[in-house]
């Protein structure tokens, strides 16, 4: 058995947070297991000025990390899952997910204003088209520009004046304790979270069969399924992290459900459904597709597909 793995991050307050969460749950397991970390700083940490609602490469967040992962110059990654590309490259693998946060969206406002009392002269910040979209379907006459940056860049942007809103993950804000600048948080009714969002993605290198058996002692079994279909769904719709489709799945009373939407990125249009089974193990994604497809999604996904590029 191996005496020492590194870990590769991001070098965010949160992303440091989510690196020691995995390094503490490891440590339980594996008390004698010397545990480095490399803070790695990926393209979307440096070109922050950069809009992410463009036709930008995959993995923006993790590309730089996962390289680095290639060559074996760490052992284990660790990601944000909503940032990886739902596209998994063969040589690597998800080992482990740990126990999900709170996979909700969460308004924060400068003056302590709810989502429904902004109007036109109330700026929001939101860089995703997913959310973007989910406010103009709420209201038309919303006033929305990207905000780049950390999670705590962007909330002392808001506190400064140059936003009154944001929109943003209920889990990073909660695992950072900022949560007093939280006004709502938004019901999966009107808003869907993106395909794995509150989720820790623990990622080797497939062939490392010794790391595998490790790093898969931490993995939480429920969280892996849900985030998987909802993973799975958005592959299907053939859109990336970048594109306005929200999913949520999650299990309630012995039933394992998935919901999912697709909207245009003004919001005028949208498509939602919503299946579930009483197998636990059964991919979903496949009959909610389905139901998407009875719907000519495909006519949506090429619209959104013109416009960003």
């Amino acid at each position: 058995m191996r005496n020492k793995v590194v870990i590769g991050t991001r070098t965010s307050k949160l992303a440091l947070y989510q690196t020691h969460k995995v390094k503490k749950e490891l440590k339980k397991n594996f008390p004698d297991l010397d545990i480095g970390v490399l803070e790695v700083k990926t393209k979307g940490d440096i070109l922050l000025d950069k809009p992410l609602d463009r036709n930008l490469d995959k993995g923006f967040f993790v590309k730089e990390i996962q390289e680095l992962l290639l060559t074996n110059k760490i052992d284990i990654a660790v990601h944000s899952l909503k940032d990886l590309p739902v596209e998994q490259l063969d040589e690597l693998k998800i080992s482990a997910i740990l126990k999900r946060g709170n996979p909700k969206d969460v308004f924060l406002s400068r003056k302590n204003k709810k989502l429904s009392d902004f109007t036109e002269s109330d700026l929001i910040g939101t860089t995703s088209l997913r959310r973007k979209a989910q406010l103009l379907k709420l209201n038309p006459k919303l006033k929305i520009k990207d905000v780049r940056g950390n999670v705590d860049t962007r909330i002392k942007k808001m506190i400064e004046g140059q936003y009154d809103g944001l929109v943003m993950a209920a889990a990073g804000i909660e695992r950072l304790k900022l949560n007093k600048h939280i006004t709502e948080y938004l019901e999966y009714e009107l808003f869907l979270n993106a395909p794995g969002q509150g989720a820790i993605a623990v990622e080797i290198n497939s062939k490392n069969d010794e790391l595998d058996k490790i790093v898969s002692t931490i993995n939480h079994e429920k969280t892996m399924i849900c985030t998987k279909n909802e993973r799975n769904f958005m592959k299907k719709m053939g859109g990336g992290c970048n594109y306005p489709i929200g999913a949520h799945s999650y299990v309630n009373e012995g039933k394992l459900i998935l919901e999912g939407i697709v909207l245009s990125l003004d919001g005028k249009k949208s498509i939602k459904h919503r299946v579930e089974s009483s197998n636990l193990n059964e991919d979903l994604s496949i009959d909610l597709s389905k139901k998407f497809n009875e719907e000519n999604v495909r006519d949506l996904i090429n619209e959104i597909d013109n416009e960003i590029k």
